[in-house]
């Protein structure tokens, strides 16, 4: 296999045209290959190789540096740079991450994730390039997708400016995650309907220069176009028309659900684990489509990631306007949300956790101060559901429970999250953010509450003596086990289900001073300013002892779930060994 001699982009340089053909071929293979075994981005990878080969053909990496937005795109980058192995050998699949990584290669110079960044990061290198005097290209890659996000538009909106050499390369495949939404994409067609010539050009109005490749996938056309563009003195867009999931008849069939793929069979595309289980993404959806139903003031939003909460196409269609997805743009997804709320209609924006991050601000200036009742859907919060650095989902409780005027809520079974999500969306008073559990629904065992407007009122939900434990949502169960195993050590524990994350039942934490000597936080995020520092401080002028439970503040990066919550000591034989520690047994 020629791919099997590629040691560095210098090899690549030596092809002829028909190798770096079969160079393409054979990457496809093994990308469908991986992928299928080991899961991961499909679509983007396979419409994005000849694209890759091209310009490590022209430009010389890592001397010229190239930049990833998302970098979902970045397998074919890393197989042409030294990581060719962990696509050739499933005994080193893992030696590599999903995204680019400085760590793994000269080649990759940001740890990237999220998106609507490269604009912005590649900028800063060309403008630290020139303050030092030094020579180089240096190139943005950015799927029109990510042109949405805010980020995005404020770098082309400075790249002009620039002045020197900068090479932003728009991967154009019509696509976001699911379908692109927003004015800026008719420009694009606009401009791939008139071969680039239309006087109507987003680009050239930001004042930059531009190139239009239409055949996006060829290799002859690409070679052409990035030579034009190599070392030239000023900001150059060259707009590449692709196919997403190219070479794979699947994924170039149904774009949106070969995105990112779970394991599948090869041959057919069928899932190798399909999910059967009631999962809490799939309630949402089937829920808040019966209320929109029956009330068209709900209005459900996505910033661009419809599928994480099961928003199918068919439901999208469905919902019709009562739908909105926005793009990549956390930021405008939250303030439309105030918006709506303001204006009286209930707004519900449902986000991954790690995305949220992108929105702080709006969600303190624009909705929080404004007290707008909107609900927002906190999804995958937890220390396990996502273990890519990028994508941690551990750092929501902190950002969002110190936030005045936010209810942030926390349910523990099925029928819980259903009531809390129903009581939110008539309620007017504040915001209400909602931590949505991971996985499969958990049925309830007792009663749940159907009106949270007494704010800060925790559930009792067992009561005892000398230890209380404060299991937050998600890790309920966890309190549930220690409980029990408590009490084959003949102590009968207080178990309580907080539900408010933001708040502390003050009134029920004073009462428990009379009896108990140790109390006990369990939360699915980090500890630092989450919900067990609420507890601790509350505590600390008194008698009553607290150890909190969740993980340390830091960034880790591709870690076994079951490994890392036990070197947090979350694991209900170790809870209860330290509780027996406190309470000399």
């Amino acid at each position: 296999m020629i791919i099997e001699t590629i040691k560095s982009p210098a090899d690549v340089k030596r092809l002829s045209l028909e190798e770096m053909k079969a160079l393409a071929a054979e990457m496809r293979t093994l990308l469908v290959r991986k992928v299928s075994c080991h899961g991961g981005h499909c679509g983007p990878n396979l419409g994005m190789v000849e694209a890759t080969i091209a310009m490590h053909y022209v430009f010389q990496s890592p001397e010229d540096k190239i930049v990833f937005d998302v970098s979902h795109q970045s397998y074919p980058h890393k197989m042409l740079t030294g990581r060719a192995e962990a696509f050739l050998d499933a005994g080193h699949y893992d030696d590599v991450s999903g995204y680019s990584e400085p760590s793994e290669s000269g080649h990759d110079h940001f740890v990237i994730g999220h998106t609507s960044t490269s604009v912005s990061l590649a900028g800063g290198l060309a403008k630290g390039r020139d303050l030092a005097g030094a020579k180089g290209n240096v190139i943005a890659v950015i799927g029109d997708g990510s042109l949405s996000g805010g980020e995005a538009l404020e770098g082309l909106d400075w790249a002009a400016e620039l002045g020197t050499n900068f090479i932003i390369v728009v991967n154009d495949n019509q696509m976001s995650i699911a379908e692109n939404h927003g004015g800026l994409y008719r420009n694009l067609e606009e401009l791939r309907r008139s071969n680039g010539t239309c006087s109507n050009n987003l680009f050239r109005a930001m004042g930059l220069d531009y190139v239009y490749v239409d055949k996006g996938n060829d290799l002859e056309a690409l070679i052409d176009a990035f030579r034009r563009v190599k070392d030239t003195d000023h900001p150059t867009v060259v707009h590449i028309n692709t196919l997403k999931g190219k070479g794979y008849a699947p994924a170039e069939a149904d774009k949106e659900r070969w995105h990112w793929s779970a394991p599948f069979d090869a041959e057919t595309g069928e899932l190798l684990s399909p999910v059967t289980a009631e999962t809490y993404d799939e309630l949402t959806a089937t829920h808040l489509l019966a209320q929109m139903k029956a009330d068209r003031t709900v209005c459900a939003i996505t910033a661009g990631t419809p599928g994480i909460w099961n928003w199918t196409p068919e439901r999208r269609k469905e919902a019709g306007g009562q739908f909105v997805d926005v793009g990549i743009a956390e930021e405008h997804a939250v303030a439309l949300a105030s918006g709506i709320a303001k204006a009286g209609g209930k707004a519900v924006f449902g986000v991954c956790s790690t995305f949220l991050q992108r929105a702080y601000d709006q969600l303190s200036q624009d909705l929080c101060i404004n007290d707008s009742p909107a609900t927002i859907l906190v999804l995958r919060g937890s220390l396990t559901t996502m273990t890519d650095v990028t994508h941690l989902c551990h750092f929501d409780i902190p950002l969002l429970s110190n936030i005045p005027n936010l209810v942030y809520l926390a349910p523990t079974n099925r029928e819980e999250y259903l009531a809390m999500l129903d009581w939110s969306l008539g309620y007017k008073a504040h915001p209400v953010a909602i931590r949505v559990p991971a996985g499969p629904t958990v049925p309830a065992t007792r009663p749940v509450q159907t009106d949270y407007s007494d704010l800060d009122r925790y559930e009792v939900v067992e009561r005892g003596k000398d230890v209380a434990l404060f299991a937050l949502g998600s890790f309920f169960s966890l309190g549930e086990r220690v409980c029990r195993l408590l009490e084959a050590q003949g102590i009968r524990a207080t178990l309580v289900n907080p539900r408010y994350i933001s708040g502390i039942d003050t009134r029920l934490l004073d009462s428990l001073t009379t009896d108990h000597r140790l109390a006990v936080t369990l939360e699915d995020g980090v500890l630092d300013g989450g919900f067990g520092e609420k507890i601790a401080r509350h505590y600390g002028p008194s008698e009553v002892k607290t150890l909190c439970y969740g993980a340390k503040k830091q960034f880790v990066d591709r870690f076994l779930p079951k490994e890392f919550l036990a070197a947090n000591r979350l694991v209900d034989t170790l809870i209860t060994e330290d509780i027996l520690g406190m309470l000399n047994r």
